[in-house]
């Protein structure tokens, strides 16, 4: 109950990523408004995130999926019936604010519910969760199109993969409920130990006054919380962000530079599709790294791979065996992209306030999407004004300041053992 409707979610939306540009296509967009209607989804993302922290706050893990769910089937529905651009747009966007609800409540319940000791690993199986859906999702969508041959139906699968969600999560056993019940459990018998030692040693009463404030812990709001937090946000979540920045740029990155070394759509395809499986393969590999030996240990390896697999092939467009340079750091580039699977979950769950994370979550990942976000704009803005090789090699830059901005502040915010 805690992965399973993640997974169904991820498979559901993974399939109709692929075929976003192309329902575009048909609705008579160009190349450029295809690919924003595509992006509307991470734009959904990006602004869902706080308003989904403040729901998760408010509602519970619970009863925020459902709503998710509910909400995302209306954008399933209008991609359905739309017959105007922009109404795909709007629905693509409301989806996208759905996912980010989505996401934030299975990680708030992540970050309170799991014990530390094997927190990263928990969720890195989350985070893999999620990539189970762009991994196998493609495939899920080509099986729908030779069967019925209509790409509507990748967006009726995902339509019954919400209605199976909502009802898994509305209907079947609440990780959340059994939490609070074991909690409970252990307060009572915490009480009934303090009572029998209150009736062992019971204090004599001189009849003064007790005084001194009675501890009470304010709820903050999202601005509250964000003012409360900007250090850790400022200095670690741009860090966090920088990783965002570099993993986005790698499915914009490399279609892209295959086809500019002159290899055909299937060869291109076979590469990046081996990178895919090498960064599907090492997810559970992160968790065991993280709670092993700390989370530096998976971050900085990540983003040095990456970054410097990214710097590497920019040197390689004129060399003569480029198709085989390609083929190399485009698997380097998965490896590294593996091993951070669920570091920003971690990360996020590390320096979260213990009682009520939310709010924090939702800041924290408003800062790292708006990383992944970014990425692709700049890949394209530096493409067109320099080359795409300038491009790669900034974008490996990135990753090494990244890895460098890890080292200085995890040690600060994330003690080598968090303490619970």
């Amino acid at each position: 109950m805690v992965y399973g409707p993640t997974a169904i979610y991820s498979l559901g939306q993974g399939a109709i990523l692929p075929l976003l540009p192309i329902v575009a296509r048909d609705f008579g967009a160009d190349l450029a408004t295809a690919a924003l209607v595509a992006a509307m989804l991470v734009v959904g993302q990006l602004c869902g995130n706080l308003p989904a922290g403040w729901l998760v706050a408010r509602l519970g893990e619970r009863y925020t999926m459902v709503v998710a769910s509910g909400v995302s089937l209306l954008g399933v529905a209008g991609m359905l019936l739309s017959r105007h651009l922009g109404v795909l747009m709007v629905s693509v966007f409301v989806m996208g604010l759905s996912a980010a609800a989505f996401g934030l409540a299975r990680h708030s319940f992540m970050t309170t519910r799991v014990p530390v000791a094997f927190r990263a690993r928990a969720l890195s199986l989350l985070g893999g969760s999620f990539r189970l859906g762009a991994f196998v999702g493609p495939f899920i969508a080509a099986a729908l199109l030779w069967i019925f041959g209509d790409e509507h139906s990748s967006i009726w699968f995902f339509g019954a993969s919400l209605v199976v969600v909502a009802l898994l999560v509305a209907f079947g056993p609440d990780p959340e409920e059994r939490a609070i019940a074991a909690e409970r459990a252990a307060r009572a018998e915490r009480a009934r130990n303090a009572a029998e030692q209150a009736e062992a040693f019971e204090p004599e009463d001189t009849g003064e006054a007790v005084t001194g404030s009675i501890p009470t812990q304010a709820r903050m709001g999202i601005l509250g919380t964000i003012r409360a937090n900007r250090g850790v946000l400022s200095r670690l979540g741009l860090a966090a962000a920088s990783l965002s920045f570099v993993r986005a740029s790698r499915p914009a990155i490399l279609p892209l530079w295959g086809l500019s070394i002159g290899l055909d759509s299937s060869t291109i395809a076979l590469i990046v599709g081996i990178a895919g499986a090498l960064e599907f393969a090492l997810f559970y590999a992160s968790g065991q790294v993280m709670d092993r030996f700390g989370r530096l240990w998976a971050a900085v390896p990540a983003l040095v791979l990456m970054g410097g697999a990214m710097i590497a092939l920019a040197f390689t467009h004129e060399a003569g065996e480029a198709a085989m340079w390609f083929g190399v750091f485009a698997s380097v580039i998965g490896v590294g992209n593996g091993l951070s699977s669920g570091i920003l979950l971690t990360l996020g769950a590390d320096v979260a306030p213990k009682h009520s994370p939310a709010a924090f979550l939702g800041a924290w990942r408003t800062i790292t999407d708006a990383g992944g976000a970014l990425s692709p704009l700049v890949v394209s803005g530096l493409t067109a004004v320099a080359s795409l090789s300038i491009a790669a090699g900034a974008i490996g830059v990135v990753g090494l300041l990244g890895a460098l901005a890890f080292v200085r502040w995890v040690p600060r915010y994330v003690p080598r053992r968090p303490s619970t």
